[in-house]
């Protein structure tokens, strides 16, 4: 099949160009920064021109494009995840692509509130949070382009995804440990739902290929729930270090008190209390729709994702 990826150059798109290719597929795509010898040209998906032709004769389109962070602000977020994926949608019905594969997030749910096992048809949340609330809404104009009959869709929500290049959980919890800068609300009970990229991935490509994904929204997580504590726990024993571990409240006055100075020295700082929030999930995220569905079953746990990550890491001079 011929497979045009948005955000070509990032985390999973790179894995994602990188496995349709090893499978025979042709793969191109767009990002940023133009990428020749991957086939990426530059672009952003925020606007509507200098890309739209890279869709031509193309099959599917997988949308991973977005700007994955607590950072921003709404009307950035806005622009790039809903705006910009209804630029793709319309370039991709325009030059007469037939399936469209759009990267969410399993924060729709919001990050508390939502009961242990959340399947898909559980009703999504906004809570102010711009990440979460435009993830929803793009989430809308997908749906919206398929229920009008301009092309077949499938939305999958990744789980937390980690290992090789995961920036939100593999380099930044790793930097943050090593600048002492990194602490736990909830004595490190909260909740976290791994996926390792390599599984993430041979879901998204069972949801890409498989004409009975279309039409159907997806949770691709690990399958099980473990605490923060266990999760980074692998990062503090990599480097060395002892875990901070504090009451919910006492981790939400330090984290207001530290945004606003850590913005001023980094505006893309993830430093806030919406973080902590994450960090005190109690609920877990059902996979038995894409089991059943795809034939989806994570492969690799966590010692040996963390394991595959920290030689990684390594080999990178990161520990």
């Amino acid at each position: 099949m011929r497979i045009f990826v948005t955000g070509a150059s990032g985390f999973i798109g790179r894995h994602l160009i990188e496995r349709f290719a090893a499978d025979g597929h042709e793969t191109w795509g767009v990002d940023l920064v133009a990428d020749p010898a991957r086939g990426v040209v530059a672009g952003n998906v925020g606007e509507p021109d200098g890309w739209r032709d890279q869709l031509e004769g193309v099959d599917v389109v997988v949308h991973t494009a977005a700007i994955v962070s607590n950072s921003p602000s709404l009307d950035q977020a806005w622009q790039v995840n809903v705006v910009g994926t209804r630029h793709v949608l319309d370039a991709a019905v325009a030059a007469g692509v037939t399936r469209f594969v759009h990267l969410s997030s399993i924060r729709v749910f919001s990050d508390l509130g939502f009961p242990d096992g959340v399947t898909e048809d559980h009703p999504v949340r906004p809570d102010g949070n711009p990440y979460v609330d435009t993830r929803i809404a793009s989430e809308q104009v997908v749906l919206q382009a398929h229920a009008a009959g301009q092309i077949g869709v499938t939305i999958v929500r990744p789980g937390d995804v980690y290992g090789p290049g995961s920036r939100p959980w593999t380099l930044l919890p790793v930097e943050l440990i090593r600048r002492r800068q990194f602490f736990l609300p909830a004595h490190g009970r909260g909740i976290h739902s791994p996926v390792y990229v390599d599984d993430l991935i041979e879901g998204v490509s069972r949801a890409t290929l498989r004409p009975e994904a279309v039409g159907h929204v997806f949770t691709l997580a690990g399958g099980v729930g473990v605490t923060t504590a266990e999760f980074f726990g692998h990062y503090h024993r990599m480097l060395g270090r002892r875990p901070v571990l504090l009451p919910t409240p006492l981790a939400l006055a330090i984290a207001a008190g530290a945004a606003v100075p850590a913005r001023l020295i980094d505006p893309a700082t993830e430093i806030s209390p919406v973080a902590v929030r994450y960090f005190c999930r109690t609920g877990t995220y059902s996979i038995d729709k894409a089991r059943r569905l795809l034939g989806y079953e994570p492969q690799v746990d966590l010692a040996v994702g963390m394991a595959r990550t920290e030689r990684w890491l390594r080999e990178e001079g990161l520990l």
